[in-house]
């Protein structure tokens, strides 16, 4: 049978198993910070330290460049997931990958 089934199968006797209150449990405990805030000092920081353009940086962020210069700008804040993501960017330093031509 195939590894699929295999773990589907696994999982379910594990299930009855813990309803029948004879099997233990996995649990997981998360930590998740609260969403952060950036003003636009910070949002260009972090762009600049992640050496993005306005352009990539939008592209990273799934958002467009007139937002990211809007964000930029103080005109609007950025929230939710692109908040996630700067956070990300600020705690972690991306390194570049080289970029490599390769002829056709």
């Amino acid at each position: 049978m195939s590894a699929l089934f295999n773990d589907l199968q696994e999982g379910l006797l594990q299930a009855i198993d813990y309803a029948k209150g004879s099997g233990a449990s996995r649990t997981f405990t998360y930590k998740i910070d609260p969403v952060a805030e950036f003003n636009k000092d910070q949002i260009r920081e972090i762009r600049m330290q992640a050496r993005m353009s306005q352009s990539v940086f939008a592209n990273y962020l799934g958002v467009s460049v007139k937002t990211v210069a809007a964000w930029e700008r103080g005109r609007t804040h950025p929230r939710g997931s692109a908040c996630r993501l700067m956070s990300f960017l600020a705690r972690n330093r991306l390194e570049p990958l080289p970029f490599i031509s390769v002829a056709q």
